[in-house]
């Protein structure tokens, strides 16, 4: 009886015959399959199996997931050597972190006993392609082709059949949502943060980094094979998730907790700020403070901040019990749509404050309005309600032109401030923003705040609370100062 050798060499042969099987299924022929009805008898590929075009919906595209949960998921691309990814399932289980990994079909074939490894240390296993590609302009059968055969090869590894699909930059196109759906799969998934691999930042750098671009809803990537700090990133990450006071969730539970987003269209008010050249009758309402006795306030907050900054200010009001009013800049709503959602479901008054932040006097009235409307639907659309029609003007620089121009979009009330720390300059300390807020306050003061990183307005938000409260204020959103 012949023994064979095992080892290097036997390892090799049986690679080397998986990768025949595999391109063989790719090209859907079989190497060994002859025509039989030839009149020489000689061997002819068989006739390819044709691949009819999926008609049915196609998968679903996620990057992120739409949820105000303080959740999100980690995930990763490729399948790296026996030594670094046990390193990592190790890392991983003392974070007490579940995730899931993207690995090519084609490395599970050459080592299945690592992707029964991910398995078993309870972590979701799925689609990478089989050979970790990108699939933009490949013909639909090979998409199909390639897909199906590295879901076939995960599930007979694994016995885990594969819900998501991941190029390897994690670009898509309508074909490959067809194809993924074709194949069974729920969805296309690629990342609101992918980390490269770091350059000369200290930990202290990496730490800031991940705090600021760590969203809600997120999906964080790194690869395996090419991200040569994917170990020692686990900590980072896992302490950045609990100094911002998010976890991380399991992907499939994230995307299943995620809401369906009704489109522009179909929300009620999304056209209620409008572009309208003819603003010169128009008729603003320009607020500073109420006229009262009563002794009532209003915190507002301008501008835009990471999920860290503004979840802290979330925070701080939630434990407070104090409603306030956010004016918020569109274009940081619009990466971070998660984030205005919880502003609102908060309970507080979510306003405009532009797309852009530009000082409103040093450009066109056109110009100004389509910053206006552009915000409008973008806050309307994260937000999934009309927001509160109030506008501030940037910097506080208006001009009787700009405010007809913006009066004539649909937002009347031009809600200014009398209550002004300036707590947007780095330089000035929560002492000193409090000492200002106490000295201009009075009753019916809107006191002008910013939702900024790196000021002090986080350390001061809770002294000043408590102050203007032993001084005998309330303090309401503006919406109840002033109404609407």
């Amino acid at each position: 009886m012949i023994r064979h050798r095992k080892g290097a060499s036997g390892f090799r042969i049986f690679h080397w015959i998986s990768l025949i099987a595999i391109v063989a299924l790719l090209s859907a022929c079989s190497p060994f399959q002859g025509n039989e009805n030839s009149a020489d008898n000689s061997l002819e590929p068989a006739k390819p199996e044709k691949i009819e075009r999926y008609h049915g919906e196609k998968s679903k595209a996620v990057s992120m997931v739409y949820t105000t949960q303080r959740q999100l998921a980690l995930t990763f691309n490729g399948m790296a050597d026996k030594d670094t990814m046990k390193r990592l399932l190790d890392e991983l289980d003392k974070y007490h972190i579940k995730a899931a990994f993207f690995v090519p079909g084609m490395r599970v074939a050459e080592e299945p006993d690592i992707a029964r490894g991910i398995v078993a240390r309870g972590h979701e296993i799925e689609n990478n392609t089989l050979n970790k590609s990108d699939m933009q302009g490949q013909p639909y059968e090979n998409m199909y082709k390639d897909i199906k055969l590295t879901n076939d090869i995960i599930k007979r590894e694994t016995d885990k059949t594969p819900r998501y699909i991941r190029t390897k930059s994690g670009d898509y196109n309508d074909d490959l949502r067809i194809v993924a759906a074709h194949n069974g799969q729920e969805a296309v998934v690629s990342s609101s943060l992918f980390l490269h691999n770091w350059q000369r930042e200290t930990e202290a750098d990496k730490s800031r980094y991940l705090r600021k671009y760590m969203n809600r809803g997120g999906i964080i990537t790194m690869d395996t094979e090419e991200n040569k700090s994917v170990v020692e990133n686990i900590r980072l990450l896992a302490e950045a998730a609990t100094h911002v006071g998010y976890t991380y969730v399991p992907l499939h539970e994230l995307i299943a907790q995620g809401g369906e987003r009704k489109p522009l269209q179909e929300i009620q008010g999304f056209d209620a700020a409008k572009m309208n050249p003819a603003y010169q009758e128009s008729k603003p309402n320009l607020i500073y403070r109420k006229e009262t006795d009563k002794k009532m306030v209003a915190l507002s907050f301008d501008d835009w901040g990471t999920d860290q900054t503004v979840t802290k200010i979330l925070d701080i009001l939630d434990k407070k019990g104090v409603k306030a009013s956010f004016f918020l800049r569109a274009d940081g709503v619009e990466r971070n749509p998660n984030l205005a959602r919880a502003i609102a479901e908060a309970g507080h008054d979510v306003a405009n404050h532009t797309y852009s932040h530009p000082v409103n006097t040093q450009i066109a009235p056109e110009d100004l309005q389509k910053e206006i409307v552009k915000a409008h639907q973008i806050i309307t659309e994260a937000i999934q309600q009309k927001p509160t029609m109030y506008f501030r003007p940037p910097t506080g620089a208006f001009d009787e032109q700009t405010l007809k121009a913006i009066a004539a979009t649909g937002y009347e009330d031009i809600t200014i401030y009398d209550v002004t720390p300036s707590d947007y300059d780095k330089k000035r300390s929560a002492e000193e923003i409090v000492k200002a807020i106490m000295e201009q306050t009075r009753s019916g003061s809107v006191i002008l705040l910013h939702m900024l990183d790196d000021i002090h307005t986080i350390e001061a938000l809770p002294i000043v609370i408590d102050q203007l409260r032993s001084k005998g204020y309330t303090l309401v959103p503006m919406t109840e100062m002033f109404g609407q």
